[in-house]
């Protein structure tokens, strides 16, 4: 017979990327009592990972657990960006409800609405956190209205629209239920969840039924499966069999050989767990999102949606180039072969496939972002390789026609540059589907447009908005192929020959266009040290040395004045690449180079693709 369990509540933060969510969840953790007196809690506790810290975004779903008035709160905190939605729909199986932050100012955006049309299909209730009410330019009022409007626009039923409004402020740590009473701490919003959220149900006495939504992954225990326990009891030392909803035939039996509960930011065993309880379960080796962790007598998948398929794919190589292995500590095909499987244990968004060649690896995955944090994590660890450029991944339908990834593009620029953007964007293949004037001075743009018309753009918008712009996007499911496009109009500048680079050389060589490189560095035939102005490649000598005669001095080298290098992040790095060419990655430094390194062998390919 089913219960409801009142001591817990399990609640998911969903918001749009940098509208606070874990700055939120760091105040709700302090406020619960969680951390002593004079513990030093760093900001943005919840983002453990380097690249979430420096880019102050979330990449995966992290859970915590805070007790309030006796009621234990599980919280997990939710990525906001569009290539990790994959997260966002997962997590939501494990809660009973979601706190949907908006920022004050911004109000709601593409991805609000993304995570929150997510909520609703689920028919999960939702509590409005309005956040950053006291930004200069708060409009609260407003973006209440524009909320309300999101969540008619889709279809909410009347008791998710009668949905609770909290105001805060989780930077000062203070939320209130009135715009007109300022308030003194996070109590009102902790009250809204325990009196809103539904406390789970599910029959303590039938068989055991754990549906694993999370995986987290450590080097000493291996993988670590985390769900919500939806019936029955769970024990160490038990029985159980894993099945799958979308594997029929799979049936494995294994035993429960440790648990764990959330308490703050730590895992803490516990001999067992009944209904409602979030819990981590370690020592099965090949636990995968989506199993569910039944009792023998009578083993019952949960179901569960299919994991979202990846839209965009690079190549991953054994960096061959003429200093390779110098810089890197991991540089074979094994190393490579054995990191990517191993990213596989956490991101169920990511697929690797071999290929005809053994020191080629395709890596598939949700976007740009996507796969770039996973290239900046392997350079860290010291990792040596190449990456060809991404490119979109097609499907065909019963009529074999072409169909490619389609998204759809909002973009927030000042007045003045819009008409660049959509320039920029209609040769891209963009279609307009809307515009708006929004407060500030700002038009907002709504584009439907191919993914790879994205591919590459990031770089270009930045300029043309002169850092002004706010570009995001969201997948649109998959249209019609739109034709050819040419990614990048200005071609490259490749050195002739190997050697160093020499302030003479360069100096000639910047007056054909931008340098990436500066005298000093190590160069070899066919790397790209920089772009053109014009529309085809230039082949320059960079280490070309002045000759002297008995009037000229060798220091008259130091009178030539060079323009600074332009240092390409590895985004920047990713998008500037084009189809003949690899972004070669190194611990220490990105360099880009054609395909083809031997110019002879390089114009034959370039003759055969023409003819």
């Amino acid at each position: 017979m089913k219960q409801t369990r009142d001591d817990i509540r399990n609640v998911a933060i969903i918001a749009h990327v940098d509208h606070g969510k874990t700055t939120l969840v760091d105040e709700l953790l302090k406020q619960s009592g969680i951390f002593r007196d004079n513990q030093e809690v760093a900001e943005r506790v919840m983002d453990s990972g380097d690249i979430e810290r420096e880019r102050g975004i979330t990449i995966l779903s992290k859970n915590t657990a805070v007790t309030y008035k006796n009621t234990k709160i599980n919280i997990i905190d939710t990525p906001g960006h569009a290539d990790f939605g994959g997260e966002v729909e997962r997590v939501l199986k494990m809660v009973n409800g979601v706190i949907l932050v908006v920022d004050a100012f911004e109000g709601t955006m593409p991805q609000t609405k993304f995570v929150l049309k997510k909520a609703l299909e689920l028919k999960l209730p939702v509590i409005v956190c309005i956040n950053k009410i006291d930004r200069p330019e708060a409009r609260p009022t407003e973006v209440i209205d524009e909320v309300l409007e999101l969540f008619i626009d889709l279809e909410a039923s009347e008791e998710q629209l009668d949905c609770p409004f909290v105001f805060a402020s989780a930077k000062a740590g203070t939320a209130t239920l009135d715009l007109n009473v300022p308030g003194k701490d996070m109590m009102p919003l902790f009250d809204t969840i325990v009196d809103y959220i539904p406390a789970p149900e599910g029959d303590p006495q039938a068989n055991t039924q754990v549906l694993i939504s999370t995986i987290d992954y450590n080097e000493y225990v291996g993988r670590i499966g985390v769900g919500k326990v939806d019936n029955g009891i769970i024990k160490v030392n038990q029985d159980v069999v894993i099945v799958n909803h979308h594997e029929p035939d799979k049936c494995q039996r294994v035993k429960i050989s440790k648990l764990y509960e959330f308490q703050g930011l730590s895992k803490v065993e516990v001999n067992e767990a009944s209904i409602g309880s979030i819990v981590a379960i370690s020592g099965i080796t090949d636990i995968k999102i989506g199993d569910t962790l039944c009792s023998p007598d009578n083993p019952e998948a949960i179901p569960f949606q299919k994991i979202s398929e990846p839209t965009i794919s690079m190549n991953f190589m054994v960096n061959d180039s003429p200093l390779a292995g110098q810089e890197g500590k991991f540089v074979t095909s094994r190393h490579l072969r054995e990191r990517l499987f191993r990213e596989l244990n956490t991101d169920v968004s990511l697929r690797v496939e071999e290929t005809d060649s053994t020191d080629v690896f395709k890596v598939s995955g949700r976007g740009e972002l996507h796969l770039s944090v996973l290239i900046e994590n392997m350079r860290r660890e010291g990792f040596e390789f190449a990456v060809s450029k991404a490119e979109v991944l097609y499907k065909y339908d019963e009529r074999n026609k072409k169909l490619e990834p389609m998204e759809i593009a909002y973009v927030d620029v000042p007045e003045e540059f819009s008409g660049a953007v959509i320039q920029k964007l209609s040769s891209r293949k963009g279609e307009l589907q809307g515009m708006t004037s929004i407060a500030g001075g700002y038009t907002r743009l709504e584009f439907e447009i191919p993914s790879r018309g994205l591919i590459g753009y990031r770089g270009e918008f930045m300029t043309d908005t002169k850092g002004n712009g706010i570009l995001n996007t969201s997948f649109d499911g998959y249209g019609d192929y739109k034709g050819d496009m040419m990614y990048r109009k200005q071609g490259s500048l490749i050195a002739f020959e190997a050697g160093e680079a020499i302030t003479y050389g360069l100096y000639n060589a910047q007056e054909r266009g931008i340098l990436f490189i500066e005298p000093g560095e190590k160069v070899y035939s066919g790397m790209v040290i920089g772009q053109t102005g014009r529309a085809e490649d230039i082949e320059i000598n960079v280490c070309k040395k002045k000759q002297l005669t008995n009037t000229r001095s060798s220091s008259a080298d130091e009178a030539l004045r060079l323009s600074p290098k332009k240092v390409l992040s590895l985004e920047q790095a990713l998008e500037f690449i084009d189809t003949d060419e690899l972004l070669e990655i190194t611990p220490d430094n990105l360099r880009i180079r054609k395909k083809i390194l031997d110019p002879l062998m390089r114009k034959r390919a370039g003759f055969k693709r023409e003819s």
